[in-house]
């Protein structure tokens, strides 16, 4: 085989296995959790690390320890117990897709995480905040409207490095929205 056809073999091939099915991880929920806050599925750094928004550079866990007092390089089972005791749920729409890279535009053939269990198993849930367009609109194609209708829902701009059109400041704005949420519970 010629070094050509040797490549695009090669191409097809990593091509393919960068296509593949990946999964999301289960839900950092308490039972008494009030807020929940939807992503729409993990970055490549995140799968690989097996923690939520672990790219050094997504501002998820900056606003977050801002907003409720910890460190955001904290040990990531410490994060995870501030969202819990602060009642804010974190999980993603997507159970699984296929993607290559890390892009949300990038994801295709979605299946949605079950919702429906989900609230029945958090019944003090009041608000669904959303971590950008793509969480949203997959959670609006994918989960049945019955599933959650009486809780209130709200877009926030996403905290990924790729929406860059905002800055820190203007994130962190738009993110209080949960503690008010918290507060009105």
């Amino acid at each position: 085989m010629g070094p050509t056809i040797l490549r695009s073999f090669e191409d097809d091939r990593l091509g393919r296995l960068r296509k593949a099915r990946i999964r999301s991880f289960p839900p950092i929920a308490a039972r008494d959790a009030r807020v929940l806050v939807l992503g729409s599925m993990p970055g490549r750094r995140s799968l690989e690390a097996r923690q939520y928004y672990a790219h050094r550079q997504n501002a998820f866990w900056k606003i977050l320890g801002r907003l409720l007092g910890f460190e955001p390089s904290a040990p990531y089972a410490a994060r995870a117990r501030a969202l819990k005791d602060a009642r804010i749920a974190l999980w993603d729409v997507l159970h699984s897709c296929v993607r290559e890279g890390s892009l949300d535009a990038s994801i295709e053939a979605e299946i949605a995480n079950d919702f429906a269990r989900f609230f029945r198993a958090h019944p003090r849930l009041s608000h669904v905040f959303f971590n950008g367009a793509k969480a949203e609109a997959s959670f609006r194609r994918h989960v049945p409207p019955g599933a959650g209708a009486a809780l209130r829902y709200r877009r926030l701009p996403s905290t990924s490095p790729a929406h860059a059109s905002l800055s820190f400041a203007r994130k962190l704005a738009a993110w209080r929205a949960i503690l008010r949420a918290e507060d009105a519970s």
